[in-house]
């Protein structure tokens, strides 16, 4: 099969711009919370407004369908790593509660809008057993990125101040996506996407599993690094080398995640992802041990990847001219708590550090009921 996907121009654009993007998004994850809480001294409630704000991009995917009238949207996924690049490197320059509200907009705009479009060309492209391969294939490539730009980050965090690792990280990614805007990976035989806004009834469980995901996906990202960094004092070095290990076990598993979903179907790999993090989350309330924690984070991380396949459902169950609006509709629904909770989960936090986790476990909990709705299996 690997040889049939290499065949595809679009397999090697979209892992360029996969590597790329998540490069950029890595090395803004993981020197964020040490500039954020060392050097500008923010609280819980400012992180969980900036995190908001980073969020709202997602909210907003909705719009890739309308600049889709205008960018073809191969080019766009261009433009949108771009922009990565672009707020990575400018978050060096504005080292501030206000300064990080901006640059993470713009960053978080370019993120959001590739999440999209990715989505989107991946199951344009490919077939429904190769789709799951491919994503899964996206998913070691990031994890080879993410490990190379955590073990850059290592290596120079004694050498270059947080400001000039956001400026470096960031010149490499613009410069890796304007190399990737002159590609031309288009396939003139895939089926025309409908245009504009697309709502349709018999899509609802997939709706209401991107909600439930999304609303998950904030309380892992936020708040899980930042009880490392704030409770447990974990330093950059520490925050790297998690990822590092984090991404080289993702690395690994992705294929078989993807193998999983094809031999078990989606109805089953997701509910051992939402049983298993039921038991994370609650780890994470109430195991005070930074070393266990950290355990927690890393297993955490790899159940995240199951989520792909919320998107091989629709693609076994939509129409395939709905596939681009679709995704943007459900990148968006995925984004509603998502901008609502990490402020919510900050005053919360400042209540009782507990309370963000201990929803997460119920959140978890009300995924693995409405997952059981799935009925296509293999």
């Amino acid at each position: 099969m690997l040889k049939e996907l290499k065949q595809n121009k679009m397999y090697a654009y979209l892992m360029l711009l996969v590597v790329a993007a998540t490069a950029g998004h890595q090395a803004w994850r993981t020197l964020f919370n040490n500039l954020a809480v060392d050097e500008v001294g923010i609280n819980g409630f400012q992180l969980g407004v900036i995190q908001s704000v980073r969020e709202i991009p997602g909210f907003l995917a909705l719009l890739v369908i309308y600049v889709l009238f205008f960018v073809r949207e191969h080019r766009l996924s261009a433009i949108s790593v771009l922009l990565v690049g672009i707020g990575v490197a400018m978050t060096g320059f504005f080292p501030s509660f206000y300064g990080l509200i901006f640059t993470t907009l713009i960053m978080s705009i370019g993120f959001h809008y590739f999440e999209t479009t990715n989505k989107s060309l991946t199951l344009q492209y490919f077939n429904f057993e190769q789709a799951p391969h491919v994503f899964a294939k996206q998913k070691s490539w990031a994890a080879v990125a993410n490990v190379a730009m955590g073990a850059f980050i290592w290596l120079l965090a004694g050498h270059l101040s947080l400001q000039m690792n956001f400026i470096v990280a960031g010149v490499l990614i613009t410069l890796l996506a304007i190399w990737a805007f002159f590609w031309k990976p288009e396939n003139k035989n895939i089926p025309a996407q409908n245009k504009g806004m697309v709502l349709r009834k018999r899509y609802w469980l997939f709706y209401v599993l991107n909600f439930l995901s999304g609303a998950r996906r904030q309380i892992f990202v936020v708040f899980a690094v930042f009880m490392l960094v704030q409770k447990y004092q974990f330093s950059v070095q520490n925050i790297a080398l998690l990822f590092i290990i984090n991404n080289i076990i993702t690395y690994f598993i992705s294929p078989y995640i993807a193998k999983g979903i094809n031999r078990f179907g989606e109805r089953k790999m997701l509910s051992l992802e939402y049983i298993s993090l039921i038991f994370v989350f609650l780890g994470y309330a109430f195991i005070e041990n930074g070393l266990v924690v950290a355990i927690l984070y890393i297993v955490d991380h790899i159940f995240f990847g199951f989520s792909m396949g919320i998107n091989t459902y629709f693609h076994k169950t939509g129409d395939k001219k709905d596939i681009a609006p679709s995704m943007a509709v459900g990148f968006t629904i995925n984004h509603i708590s998502a901008v609502v909770i990490p402020v919510c989960g900050g005053l919360l936090w400042m209540w009782h550090w507990q309370i963000p986790f201990i929803a997460g476990a119920i959140l978890c909990v009300v995924s693995l009921v409405f997952v059981q709705k799935i009925k296509i299996e293999n």
